[in-house]
């Protein structure tokens, strides 16, 4: 059982002045979450998260984001420029490049980023568009299946990401000739593993990669960053990920392969944005058409460009009825949306309470990769993003897309 963090009553009232859908976040529940995760990393002085801004790439989360300590994760020009504006910069921004043109670099170096390197040839692109930097990092990829135990989690030789181990050794000290001082090490083996194992093997990997570095290169790395990939339960039969056991079990690694290799002083570094945001945002729609044919059908106001992954992953996505959490789920219905697509569905063939028109109900899990995966297919449009502040009240965060949005990049060839 999944409970809304927001009742029937509350959205009511929200809904007299923004009218669904919308998306809204849940500022104490971030706020806790972050937390708690500072507290599971704290025997690690130099640990640091870089929230992957793709996840939900709102001003006011990073802002409440940099209030917990956090950095951002930055993979593009606009989000370098979205965290500058919230006065993230320097080395709280990771910039992980991937296949980038050099403005990105550019801008990248400008800000003082911590620039991730994904690739070998990179190194010459980088010290022609803006130099080398005295702290830079290096992504690798062990090739292969990543396994834990007995179960694959991810095949990352199939990935675009990352160095090999043979790369690397030549990496750093290319890097180290050019003016690099500071070096750190990144790895991003699995996504949204529901297991409290997957950052401790990863650790331990990375950490012994770490140790072969130094005793073939004579190179001490700085930090290594884990990454992302620690995710969260989407159906409710699934136990949630426990950070403090999380972060035990890295803790574990560490004193086991880095301080007996003389690196006790290595910063831990992580990039989580599923596992910060997802169970915090939450898509509300209305129910506005009921079908009858060979299945039975609820129409929605919500569609794939307020949350994709149904549609794009065949993801669960749990659903409350608001109003009717303790009825029971005596009926089959495709949850849908009004794209001119087949997959456009948020639910197949879900036990759910009756529906009635004008019922509200909540998409849960949508706070990351919900809103940020949006598009215009159909010319339609983004809806709102709301924060239920710590205080009760709830504020808008980003308004919803007009029609004259949509028309805005075609000035000069149409006349709105």
């Amino acid at each position: 059982m999944k409970n809304a963090f927001v009742t029937k009553e509350q959205i009511e009232e929200i809904v007299k002045t923004y009218p669904t859908p919308f998306h809204i976040y849940d500022e104490k529940g971030i706020r806790e979450n972050a937390r708690k995760l500072y507290q599971a990393f704290s025997w690690n002085k130099g640990y640091k998260e870089y929230f992957a801004v793709k996840a939900t790439p709102n001003p006011t989360i990073l802002r409440i984001l940099k209030e917990e300590g956090c950095g951002t994760d930055c993979s593009s020009y606009t989000e370098l420029l979205m965290s500058e504006k919230v006065g993230i910069t320097g080395h709280d921004i990771m910039f992980s490049s991937n296949d980038m043109p050099k403005e990105d670099f550019e801008l990248a170096s400008r800000l003082g980023a911590i620039i991730n390197l994904d690739d070998y040839t990179h190194i010459d692109f980088l010290n022609e568009t803006c130099g080398v930097p005295e702290t830079i990092c290096c992504r690798y990829n062990p090739g292969g299946t990543f396994s834990i135990s007995t179960t694959i989690m991810d095949n990352p030789g199939d990935a675009k990401y990352g160095m090999t181990k043979e790369q690397l050794l030549k990496a750093y000290p290319r890097l180290k000739a050019a003016g690099a001082k500071h070096f750190g090490l990144h790895a991003f083996l699995a996504s949204n593993t529901v297991t409290n194992e997957y950052y401790p093997t990863l650790a331990k990997i990375l950490f012994e990669v770490a140790v072969e570095i130094k005793e073939k290169t004579g190179i001490n790395l700085s930090f290594i960053n884990l990454s992302g990939g620690v995710g969260v339960p989407y159906t409710p039969d699934k136990e949630p990920n426990d950070i403090l056991a999380i972060g035990e079990g890295v803790h574990k690694a560490f004193d086991e392969v880095l301080v007996p290799a003389g690196l006790g002083d290595v910063s831990i570094f992580t990039e989580l944005g599923r596992f910060m945001l997802a169970p915090y945002g939450e898509l509300v729609t209305k129910a506005i058409h009921e079908k009858h044919i060979y299945k039975e059908y609820i129409g929605v106001d919500a569609c794939a460009v307020n949350l994709m992954r149904p549609a794009m992953y065949g993801a669960y996505h749990h659903i409350t009825v608001l109003g009717k959490e303790n009825e029971p789920c005596d009926y089959t219905y495709d949850v849908t949306g009004s794209l001119c697509e087949n997959n456009d569905k948020f639910a197949i063939d879900r036990k759910l309470p009756k529906i009635d028109m004008g019922d509200y109900l909540v998409i849960h899990d949508a706070g990351a990769h919900g809103f940020s995966m949006g598009y215009n297919y159909n010319g339609k449009l983004k809806s709102a993003e709301l924060l239920l502040c710590e205080d009760g009240s709830v504020k808008q965060i980003r308004r919803a897309e007009t029609p004259a949005d949509y028309f805005a990049t075609l000035e000069g060839y149409w006349d709105v």
